[in-house]
C-alpha cells in the first residue's frame, strides 16, 4: 500500500539527497551560489524564486519574473531527477520527505509567479500537479 492509501497506484517516489546542495543551503549559503555549483538542485532555484517574490510584494515587476524564471528552472530540474527515480509523470511525490521539498516548492512557486502575472491556466496546473504528488502540499506551501 502506497502512504497515500492507493493499493493500485504507482509507489511514492522518494528522491535522493543531493546532500552537498541541502548542507550550503542549511548552513545559509546564497542559494546564488548553490544553483551555480549544484544547478540540478530544485531547493536552491525555489529558494530564489520564493526571494523574488517577496520582493516582488504581489505586484508585477522585475522580480516576479525572475521568480517566473527561477521557479520554472526549479520545476525541470526537479521533473529530470523525479524521471531518474522512477516517476511516470504521475503519482505521489510526498511533502514529508524533504529531498522532495525542493521541486514541490519550485512547483508552488511557479503557481504564485503564475497567477501574479495571470497566466491562470499554468496556475491550475501547478495547483493539480501538486494536488497529485501529495495533496497536503499546496497547503503547506500556503497555496488556495
Amino acid at each position: 500500500m502506497t502512504s497515500f492509501g492507493d493499493l493500485l497506484g504507482p509507489q511514492p517516489v522518494l528522491l535522493p539527497e543531493l546532500i552537498d546542495a541541502e548542507d550550503a543551503i542549511a548552513s545559509g549559503t546564497d542559494p546564488v551560489e548553490v544553483a551555480a555549483q549544484f544547478p540540478a538542485a530544485s531547493i536552491a532555484w525555489a529558494q530564489l524564486a520564493e526571494a523574488a517574490l517577496r520582493r516582488a510584494g504581489g505586484e508585477v515587476n522585475h522580480d516576479t519574473v525572475a521568480a517566473y524564471a527561477f521557479a520554472r528552472t526549479g520545476y525541470h530540474r526537479g521533473l529530470d531527477l523525479l524521471r531518474r527515480n522512477g516517476w511516470k509523470g504521475f503519482g505521489p511525490v510526498p511533502w514529508s520527505h524533504e529531498p522532495n521539498q525542493g521541486f514541490l516548492r519550485s512547483v508552488g512557486a511557479l503557481a504564485s509567479a503564475a497567477k501574479t502575472i495571470g497566466e491562470t491556466e499554468e496556475y491550475a496546473r501547478c495547483l493539480d500537479l501538486l494536488e497529485d504528488c501529495d495533496p497536503r502540499a499546496a497547503n503547506e506551501l500556503g497555496l488556495d
